[in-house]
């Protein structure tokens, strides 16, 4: 069963067509993978099926879970279940880690955030009151968000390149938690140009100028 299903997708971005006649579906609790080189369109096509305001100008239809969406503004997908973590994590000068967590988290409890920290191997006492800004380095805030995520508990999960700016540990606990998620029922999308990301995913679709290549077990592609 599908979970989001992409038809004849097209986008213009300042008038120049970026997207063109995308089909793909996404099925439920599954770990999929789109790849590609850099420039393919790949992280346009998880901005474009998150709402993203820049990623409006569409042709086509999207549908999660079987309700149509491409209508609907970012809020309203992300409450439908949906969520995106960026390739680079943003800064939110003056915001704690905890409150940052708190905001979308399913469980409004320190206990419960926490947990999510320490999975993602941040220690909460020495996370919890810090601020999410340049203090933070880009791994850290790689992990403050996935933590972020998982503690919102949503259907879908869109990681865009996720190995980008950390280290092999922070990758390896990386794909820890995307096994993890898989075996509760979450549905992974992986944007990523990278072999070893490509391969924890069981089905691919390949992206180049925009365009849909090919499609099949993770394997073949």
């Amino acid at each position: 069963m599908s979970i989001l299903e992409i038809k004849d997708l097209s986008l213009k971005i300042n008038n120049k067509k970026i997207l063109s006649n995308l089909n793909l579906d996404i099925w439920k609790g599954h770990v999929h993978a789109i790849v590609g080189p850099n420039g393919a369109g790949k992280s346009t096509l998880a901005s474009t099926v998150m709402g993203l305001s820049d990623y409006r100008d569409i042709t086509g239809k999207i549908f999660f879970d079987g309700k149509e969406i491409q209508d609907l503004d970012i809020d309203k997908r992300a409450n439908m279940g949906m969520s995106f973590a960026w390739q680079e994590p943003a800064r939110y000068e003056g915001l704690k880690v905890r409150d940052f967590l708190l905001a979308g988290s399913k469980k409004k409890d320190d206990d419960y955030i926490s947990e999510k920290l320490e999975r993602m191997g941040l220690d909460c006492k020495d996370y919890l009151d810090r601020a999410v800004d340049e203090t933070l380095s880009g791994g850290e805030r790689k992990k403050i968000e996935l933590a972020s995520i998982m503690a919102m508990d949503p259907d879908l999960i869109m990681l865009d390149e996720p190995d980008s700016g950390i280290d092999v540990a922070t990758l390896e606990k990386i794909f820890e938690v995307i096994k993890e998620l898989k075996n509760k029922g979450t549905t992974i999308l992986l944007i990523t140009h990278s072999l070893a990301v490509l391969r924890q995913a069981e089905h691919a679709f390949l992206m180049c100028h925009g365009e849909m290549i090919e499609k099949g077990k993770s394997e073949n592609i």
